[in-house]
């Protein structure tokens, strides 16, 4: 009978050694899914907040997320055509989970401190109407995931460009060219 005592305890073990390790280290276990977000969080998070109250996260300027943007009026309409340059970022794809990752967001494009789109790649092709008669600011502007807007120094992570709409002009073979200068940002 006294190897039957021996018997059950020994057996408790090696299932316990097998079925131990299984869970332990995986990224399951650890509340990750395995989608490459680092749990750590990013940056500081700030009092400071933008027009929309969105806090910004401050970010070392070393490795920090940048922006350029450049606007060109359209010669098909009255519209504008914007570029942005990029660096040490990535554009979220839609529905990324809504948790800061270092240099990746969504970058908001802004007329005169006004939302008019959230962007997700690096060109936009700006409405005329959104850019009335005179000199308007036009502003990239680069947000985590999460809505905080990535902050250096205390300064938004941004750049803008001025431009100047004016009415359209006719051009000799009776086209319309908009009558308006183009311009790249400045941080």
């Amino acid at each position: 009978m006294s190897w039957s005592r021996a018997l059950l305890p020994a057996l408790a073990v090696c299932a316990l050694l097998l079925a131990g390790p299984a869970g332990c280290g995986s990224a399951d276990a650890h509340g990750h899914k395995g989608d490459g977000v680092s749990p750590s969080p990013v940056g500081k998070v700030l009092d400071e907040t933008d027009e929309q109250g969105r806090h910004y996260r401050e970010v070392g300027k070393k490795g920090a997320p940048g922006v350029g943007i450049e606007v060109e009026p359209d010669a098909a309409d009255d519209s504008w055509d914007v570029t942005l340059t990029v660096h040490d970022f990535r554009f979220s794809p839609a529905g990324a989970k809504p948790v800061a990752v270092a240099g990746r967001g969504t970058v908001r494009l802004l007329v005169d401190g006004r939302t008019v789109a959230r962007l997700r790649v690096p060109e936009y092709h700006l409405a005329g109407a959104l850019v009335p008669h005179g000199t308007h600011h036009v502003t990239a502007r680069l947000y985590a995931d999460d809505g905080t807007v990535w902050a250096v120094h205390g300064k938004p992570v941004e750049s803008t460009a001025d431009i100047t709409a004016s009415s359209a002009q006719a051009t000799p073979d009776g086209g319309k060219v908009p009558g308006s200068t183009s311009a790249q940002g400045t941080k």
